[in-house]
């Protein structure tokens, strides 16, 4: 299928391009600018909780996950990769629908009888738990990889943006760094405090305390009214939402987005990030439905666990992403680049007319006399 999106008609003629451009998993991401800002202390040198460190400078346009990573996307993660579970990916805790994410496990886990995987509708839009670090690194390197289906190996979970290459236990995957390539990953510390807090004014060292965009500690109405809101999904009595439904769909609180336009970056669940804290722990940030208002806070720097450990129903993840080389409509999905990349689902040419020649010979011809994309599906 061949989609054009230019403004005025297009001729185009295709040959010799070859291989299956299927749809892939979408992860919505929202851009992040103002590369080189300042960043601000947090941890209790500013009032706060946690090793002292200034947090949210970074100098590079990056986009992050507008919502957490949820089950639904988790689920497909799993069908690809999961039907001989080597590394753990599937916590049984995740098919509780009191405290997970409604995801169940069928089939004998061997190449024979390999496993499936299916999700309760309702949980679909809700944010996965019980996973590890380790297991959020195998879903960015699976992102990076082009959403491959396979056991899991070097192809598929073990590199990619990090070179996990069979790491299950703290050493091994406390030691693991994001490679220059990374293209999807893990949210670093810089990075996810700056989509939360900063108040996206230019390479200023601003930031609001909450990530709703304000100073105030959020409340916890469900049905907001009034532009801009001001509410999270935090401990308190009664919940926002009650059991089995101790998490709200992605994006519940539709008028509590951080500056950036992120949401739940405050609440609803733990996010992992790359932090490495005390030497032993990877960072976590945000707080989550099991933890009061205060651990929303700016200068809250969660002291973490080990990468393996905080498998629990408060855990959760978001990804950041970058354009790579060639990448040219920047929505960093790692198959949208030129003849010096990779060819993958959903490829985009920028045109205005001409020809392009891809890898191996072959030949796109395009005259464009307008502006606009063509986007082979």
């Amino acid at each position: 299928m061949i989609t054009s999106h230019a403004t005025a008609s297009c001729c185009l003629a295709v040959f010799g391009l070859a291989g299956s451009f299927a749809e892939g998993l979408s992860v919505e991401t929202v851009p992040v600018g103002h590369p080189g800002n300042a960043g601000k202390l947090s941890g209790a040198g500013a009032g706060g909780y946690g090793p002292d460190r200034v947090c949210g400078a970074v100098a590079y346009e990056y986009r992050i996950g507008k919502h957490e990573v949820t089950a639904g996307q988790y689920t497909e993660f799993l069908n690809k990769v999961g039907g001989v579970d080597t590394y753990g990916l599937y916590n049984p805790a995740m098919s509780d629908t009191s405290s997970g994410s409604g995801i169940t496990q069928s089939g004998g886990g061997t190449a024979g009888n390999p496993c499936t995987y299916s999700v309760a509708e309702a949980f679909v839009d809700r944010p996965v738990n019980f996973v590890s670090w380790g297991d959020a690194a195998r879903f960015a390197n699976w992102m990076r990889n082009g959403q491959p289906t396979g056991l899991q190996g070097l192809s598929t979970t073990e590199d990619g943006a990090y070179l996990l290459n069979g790491a299950t236990t703290d050493v091994p995957l406390l030691s693991v760094k994001r490679k220059a390539n990374w293209r999807w990953a893990i949210t670093s510390e810089d990075e996810w405090y700056k989509a939360a807090y900063h108040k996206n004014d230019g390479v200023t060292g601003n930031y609001w305390d909450y990530p709703t965009g304000t100073n105030s500690m959020p409340g916890r109405n469900m049905t907001e009214a009034t532009s801009p809101g001001n509410n999270a999904n935090y401990y308190g009595s009664p919940f926002p939402i009650d059991s089995p439904y101790y998490t709200t769909s992605a994006g519940e609180f539709q008028l509590s987005d951080s500056a950036y336009g992120t949401f739940d970056q405050g609440g609803h669940v733990w996010e992992w990030n790359e932090a490495v804290l005390y030497g032993n722990c990877r960072g976590l940030r945000g707080g989550s439905f099991g933890y009061f208002g205060e651990h929303l806070r700016a200068s809250y720097r969660d002291q973490g666990y080990g990468p393996t450990y905080e498998e629990d129903g408060y855990s959760g993840f978001r990804v950041v992403a970058i354009p790579g080389p060639g990448d040219l409509d920047g929505d960093s999905d790692g198959h949208r680049q030129t003849a010096s990349g990779l060819w993958g689902p959903g490829s985009v040419l920028l045109g205005n007319g001409g020809t392009l020649t891809l890898i191996g010979g072959s030949t796109i011809e395009a005259p464009i006399s307008g502006t606009g994309d063509i986007v082979f599906g």
